[in-house]
């Protein structure tokens, strides 16, 4: 039988990461302090945890006192809809470091429950965001006295500078796929061509796949492997119906102003110019909430005060980093479970 997570001898194998891993919070703390970020907090029991077909949330049921009915609530997915609410109150420049809850999601990289760090400019964009991120690592990694970052046997200088790249590029380099031309809606069958593209490129392609399912898989399996290799990446400029939550590019309307952030083919970091307009927002939640109920089941509700709140939301731009991942990029570490302090026991059985 394995050892427990609390188990002495099992406990100090990743006593030293999670000392890292207290100096490493420390620091992201302060580089926020420097710039004049205002930490901030937000409730994990939601009215909506947010519509993504790809992430499943956790639902409970909340009673008030006495005779109160149930209601039903949402554990966050992410802190974005609340802190995006105070943009709308008028704060300007925010982070937030707190736990968050997916279902579905456990593995080398994923837990159901996590440490996420997102923060919020008004006023600005994905640009910004894009300094930011590489700032961030490279400073905390100075703080824990790392010199490089590390994962699955690749290792970059933490002082290298970060390359970007735009997402067609990156499929032209590494799949020999030119993107824009392909580029479609999400519920929509892919070109003929695009499947033929990934299917040389080694990607297989189902009759009943759809146009986002070609595109993740070419992500997946010819894209993402590369950005193991070199530099840091700060991939940018997705195609328009993976834009979630971010605003379409004024100069090419076939993409949106959202930036992921690589390091040793880990995907770090998730950003976007963000999208104001609500009816264009309302149009995507519907149109993921139709996809999550084809996958999962009932799909979570629209947060119609996110909704209202969006009007009143200065031009900004937000980024979600996973602090459990940076802390494995810090410490070499080849599982999440080996940076946190007590994981989800997913496997303990209780007494019937």
């Amino acid at each position: 039988m394995s050892a427990t997570w609390w188990d002495h001898s099992a406990y100090s194998k990743r006593k030293e990461s999670l000392q890292i891993r207290g100096r490493a919070i420390a620091a992201v703390r302060q580089f926020f302090s420097d710039q004049g970020f205002t930490e901030v907090e937000t409730p994990a029991i939601q009215v909506s945890p947010g519509i993504d077909r790809h992430i499943q949330s956790i639902n409970v049921s909340v009673r008030g006192p006495f005779e109160s009915p149930d209601h039903n609530r949402f554990l966050h997915t992410s802190p974005e809809f609340a802190m995006k609410k105070l943009l709308a109150a008028g704060e300007q420049k925010i982070f937030q470091i707190c736990h968050v809850y997916r279902n579905g999601e456990d593995g080398r990289l994923h837990h159901p429950e996590f440490t996420l760090l997102e923060w919020y400019r008004a006023h600005a964009t994905y640009d910004e965001l894009m300094e930011d991120v590489a700032n961030l690592a490279t400073e905390t990694a100075v703080a824990t006295s790392q010199s490089s970052f590390r994962h699955g046997g690749h290792a970059t200088e933490i002082k290298q500078a970060w390359r970007r790249m735009s997402v067609s590029d990156a499929f032209s380099e590494f799949a020999d796929i030119n993107l824009l031309d392909e580029v479609a809606g999400q519920d929509e069958l892919p070109s003929g061509k695009f499947v033929e593209g990934a299917k040389a490129a080694g990607v297989r392609c189902g009759k009943d796949d759809r146009w986002d399912d070609v595109f993740h898989r070419v992500m997946l399996e010819c894209v993402e492997p590369k950005l193991a290799e070199g530099p840091p990446t700060l991939l940018f400029d997705f195609p328009a119906p993976v834009g979630a939550l971010a605003r379409p590019k004024m100069t090419d309307s076939r993409v949106c102003e959202r930036v992921e952030a690589y390091v040793c083919g880990v995907e770090l970091a998730n950003g976007f110019s963000e999208l104001t307009d609500a009816a264009e927002q309302r149009r995507r939640f519907e149109r993921d909430q139709a996809a999550y109920t084809r996958l999962y089941g009932e799909a979570p509700p629209i947060d119609e005060d996110f909704l209202s709140a969006l009007a009143h939301m200065p031009e900004s731009a937000g980024m979600a980093l996973g602090i459990d991942r940076l802390i494995m990029l810090l410490t070499g570490a080849d599982h999440i479970r080996d940076v946190l302090w007590a994981p989800v026991d997913m496997d303990v059985q209780q007494p019937s």
